[in-house]
């Protein structure tokens, strides 16, 4: 493997299992409250589905030398799986249900592809190529998850619930693993996560422009400002009698 592969393929590791274990603020502020409250339990269904067709997609008979991407999207599948676990046993019945029947979804997706992939495909370009493409679409999903919260930074003028430090892991693993899909001339790898580049560049540049702004919405907790699946991302002030204590 070339030394530049290598290594950005570890530092792709490194700050990609940074936003794997982003959210845990908010699964210990479930387990806490014993709910799931106003938290969605659909991006992590999704980036479950992403990391096990990545996993799948870096596999040696599937493509070569991107054993790097197997090993953090498979850890990635594992911490995913704990997340919708934990969102199912504190979610309400009727959200349960809908987050159980997407799981089946996913995991029917994934299991098409892969025996699909292992039985009826046999030449090695086609296996790369129908393996790749899915990985790239649900890729791009998951980068693109951010985009409400930009557009409520642009809306609002404060950046309070698009935190620093996750933009700016956003951009680096997106720029490491888009590096290291060009390194190995993998279109599969560098267009998703040129396209994840992209968007950590343009939160960093919304970060830079409102980073001083204050804003007109209620100041998140820590765990809000951590999360990305917020089913109803944000509030209007409001007179202190209407304040709940939920973000």
């Amino acid at each position: 493997m070339n030394p530049l592969h290598l290594v950005f393929g570890i530092f792709g590791n490194a700050t990609g299992l940074f936003l794997f274990l982003s959210p845990t603020v908010t699964f210990k502020r479930i387990i806490t409250k014993r709910s799931t409250e106003e938290f969605s339990g659909i991006p992590y269904v999704m980036t479950l589905l992403n990391c096990l067709l990545a996993a799948w997609y870096g596999l040696p008979f599937i493509s070569k030398d991107n054993i790097l991407v197997s090993a953090i999207n498979g850890t990635g599948a594992v911490i995913e799986s704990i997340y919708v676990l934990i969102f199912l046993l504190f979610a309400p019945k009727k959200e349960k249900f809908k987050i159980m029947g997407l799981l089946l979804c996913i995991l029917a997706v994934f299991s098409t592809i892969a025996l699909v992939s292992s039985f009826a495909i046999h030449k090695p370009n086609q296996k790369q190529l129908i393996c790749g493409f899915a990985a790239s679409i649900f890729s791009i999903i998951m980068y693109a998850s951010p985009l409400s919260v930009m557009r409520m930074v642009i809306k609002t003028k404060s950046v309070e619930y698009m935190p620093f430090l996750l933009s700016l892991f956003v951009f680096l693993c997106g720029t490491c693993w888009f590096i290291y899909g060009l390194i190995g001339n993998d279109k599969f790898l560098y267009v998703p996560n040129g396209f994840g580049c992209l968007l950590g560049t343009m939160q960093l540049i919304l970060y830079a422009i409102y980073r001083n702004n204050k804003g007109d919405i209620q100041k998140p907790t820590t765990d809000a400002t951590l999360e990305m699946g917020l089913a109803k991302p944000y509030q209007q002030k409001q007179p202190n009698y209407f304040h709940n204590g939920q973000s």
